[in-house]
């Protein structure tokens, strides 16, 4: 295995010129700085990223925690996170909870282990990644969810304006009974989308029947669990705000079973746009996320933070919330008995 002074053998330099173009010091001339490049392609060294970091007290890695990687929603978030940490010389370690809190925890002790910057975290439920890691002092940014006391660096989306958005589009068409499958009301994604809803109805001078409001997980299986039950109510909703990519294809999954058609008999908006949305018959309206941007943007924030950390200046915290979009498509319609005025009360 070849060694750094094999490099500078080989390049004709000194020890000192290689540690430079190694770290980055910009006093080497280019000349040399090329023939180091050279030898150390030449040899396949690579540097000894573990000493290094010992030395400056950094690893150049940072730990993302995801709370479900089968999520594409949180696919698109590890992208935009990753592209934007190797743009500035990072590592990524991912580590996926997969909604568990002891797996959660086991994650946390690997990352602390691994000796990470930092960390980007996407929590569970159980709030212990606060818990571990505000203790610590250690540089992290939350992400889509915060936890209900956390008061730290964050990117999340406008969840409270896109769910007010997104109901009104139902009441614009029409619809006067309105329903939610909701996401974990103990994370602030689930309560924020809940309490947009409630806000656009009330605004609108209409009722939200306990019937009408179903609590999801965020979910598969809750959604065709809520599903069903809205479905086979006696006076069923005629709009379904449904909020999460999982839910809806819950929700989809229940109406196929029970032959209810969409949008003629039940008109359907999901969160989180993706390329089956699109292509599914009818093509879903939906609520659209910047995912990439969200991870991008926490990026950026956590290398502001490990920054700020090691020069021991501890700043305010930051909260970024991103706009949404609502996208329209064929999954919403005027509610039936617009045309037929024969209105079914609750």
């Amino acid at each position: 295995m070849a060694t750094i002074r094999d490099v500078a053998k080989l390049a004709g330099v000194s020890l000192g010129t290689v540690s430079k173009v190694i770290n980055g010091v910009d006093s080497v001339r280019p000349k040399l700085a090329k023939r180091v490049a050279a030898a150390m392609e030449a040899l396949d060294y690579h540097p000894n990223q573990v000493a290094r970091s010992l030395k400056v007290r950094r690893t150049q890695t940072i730990g993302v925690l995801v709370s479900d990687v089968a999520n594409p929603f949180f696919t698109g978030v590890m992208r935009g996170i990753e592209g934007e940490a190797r743009s500035h010389g990072y590592s990524v370690i991912f580590c996926d909870s997969n909604e568990d809190p002891d797996l959660e925890r086991t994650n946390l002790d690997t990352l602390f282990a691994r000796r990470v910057d930092g960390a980007l975290i996407i929590p569970t439920n159980a709030h212990t990644a606060e818990q571990h890691l505000v203790r610590r002092r250690f540089p992290l940014v939350f992400i889509d969810r915060i936890p209900p006391s956390f008061n730290g660096s964050a990117v999340v989306a406008d969840n409270f304006g896109a769910a007010e958005e997104a109901t009104r589009h139902f009441i614009g068409l029409g619809h006067k009974r309105i329903s939610i499958i909701t996401g974990t009301l103990t994370l602030s994604n689930g309560l924020d989308r809940l309490e947009g809803f409630r806000k656009a109805l009330q605004q609108a001078g209409l009722p939200l029947h306990d019937e009408y409001l179903q609590q999801g997980d965020f979910l598969l299986e809750s959604g065709y669990r809520c599903g069903l039950k809205l479905l086979q109510h006696p006076v069923p909703p005629t709009a379904i705000l449904c909020c999460s990519n999982q839910m809806t294809l819950g929700l989809m999954r229940a109406m196929r079973e029970m032959s209810i058609s969409c949008p003629d008999r039940v008109s359907i908006l999901g969160f989180d746009d993706f390329d089956w949305a699109e292509n599914v018959n009818p093509r879903l309206t939906t609520v659209a996320q910047p995912m990439m941007e969200m991870g991008k943007q926490a990026m950026q924030m956590l290398l502001r933070r490990i920054t700020s950390i090691h020069e021991g200046v501890y700043g305010e915290e930051e909260k970024v919330v991103l706009k949404t979009e609502l996208r329209v498509r064929d999954s919403t319609a005027p509610p039936l008995e617009v045309l037929d005025p024969a209105p079914h009360e609750v």
